[in-house]
């Protein structure tokens, strides 16, 4: 196991991508806590990992709330090895599927603390502790909408290219001092958001009564997805327990996808 007895944080590892990175870390050795703003989930589903996994609530956009959590953590375990920004997304009528002339102060500025200041605040926790390791990773699980355009979410989008400058930026400063700083950018995954836009879909073109919102989705895939398939959040996290891992010592400041060869259309 490429991560035995590592101490990883996975933020927003209740569910969906947070908790499918969590179950692959725990597959590969690492003892995993999760933090996220349902406390009650993230303790279930870090019953489910066994190995010695937690759970705990806090909302990580908030900078004391999430220094708080991974203090608690690093006292815990003995200190902490890998930081996951997972915790963000985004959902329909909030600042997602409109025109940017539309988008109000309100839903752009929701979109840049669930996205970004989280990250912002999960790194300031993170690295004091990582320094106190001689080094370790932090994986920012940022998205393609971060690295293409795509007019219907121009908040989000943008809020997730600013993920990817942070972590390049955060590369270069904390390279000597052996603290790795990647992003992943997931591409069509079945989240709860994709779920509520597919169902809005749905509802507004009467051609689609028949289908599930699950089936649009996939519609969707099989239509942009060169692959022809979903990306899972097993694929993040796979991708994820690698970079963590020894395999990956020198690989920093990427932004690596995972979308089937959505990415190699633009302009094309």
């Amino acid at each position: 196991m490429q991560l035995k007895n590592k101490i990883a944080i996975v933020t927003g590892g209740a569910r969906g991508i947070g908790a499918g990175i969590a179950r692959c870390l725990a597959d590969e050795g690492a003892i995993v806590a999760l933090i996220d703003l349902d406390g009650e989930a993230a303790m279930r589903t870090a019953a489910e990992l066994e190995r010695g996994a937690i759970g705990l609530a806090a909302d990580v956009s908030q900078e004391t709330q999430v220094a708080a959590a991974t203090a608690q953590v690093a006292e815990r375990f003995g200190g902490v090895d890998i930081f996951v920004n997972n915790a963000g997304g985004g959902r329909p009528g909030s600042g997602m599927g409109n025109p940017f002339t539309r988008i109000s102060q309100q839903d752009w500025d929701e979109q840049f603390q669930t996205n970004l200041r989280t990250a912002f605040a999960g790194c300031k926790a993170a690295i004091p502790l990582l320094q106190q390791r001689g080094g370790g990773s932090i994986i920012n699980i940022a998205s393609i909408a971060g690295l293409m355009p795509i007019p219907t979410t121009p908040a989000y989008g943008a809020a997730k290219a600013g993920m990817v400058s942070l972590t390049q930026t955060l590369a270069l400063e904390l390279a000597p001092r052996q603290i790795r700083v990647n992003a992943i950018c997931p591409g069509l995954l079945w989240t709860r958001a994709w779920e509520m836009l597919a169902g809005m879909i749905k509802a507004a073109t009467p051609q689609l009564a028949a289908l599930s919102p699950r089936d649009i989705f996939l519609e969707r895939v099989r239509r942009n997805v060169p692959m022809g398939r979903e990306q899972t959040p097993e694929d993040v996290g796979r991708l994820t327990a690698f970079l963590c891992s020894d395999a990956a010592q020198n690989i920093t400041g990427q932004a690596i996808t995972i979308d089937g060869g959505i990415t190699l259309k633009v302009g094309g």
